[in-house]
């Protein structure tokens, strides 16, 4: 197999309720198959708003991000190495519905 580099979400708002934004493909076995190496989210707003962020589903042990503050008209970049195994979720929401804009960067197996 090789790595191939992959936008795996947006640019796309985030809603204020957790939702699925990437899903790793399944491959059989069930090894290593996308590297998450870039999250950027931006905040357009005149005010701030908060961001979580978890690999799986949304709970307080599985957060990379919990409820993040990000100050207005600025942007977070988190460069990162997160492996994600066969059918592994991330998911996002923010504190306020439909303003910060997610983008997430990586490779994934093909």
């Amino acid at each position: 197999m090789a790595r191939m580099p992959k936008r795996m979400h947006g640019p796309a708002q985030v809603s204020n309720i957790a939702a699925t934004k990437y899903t790793a493909p399944s491959y059989v076995p069930t090894t290593l198959t996308s590297v998450v190496r870039h999250i950027h989210v931006q905040n357009p707003s005149a005010s701030p708003v908060t961001f979580t962020l978890s690999i799986g589903a949304d709970g307080a042990t599985t957060r990379l991000f919990d409820a993040y503050s990000i100050a207005a008209n600025t942007i977070l970049d988190h460069f990162c190495y997160y492996p994600l195994t066969s059918a592994e979720i991330i998911q996002a929401l923010a504190g306020t519905n439909n303003i910060l804009v997610l983008t997430i960067d990586g490779d994934e197996n093909v």
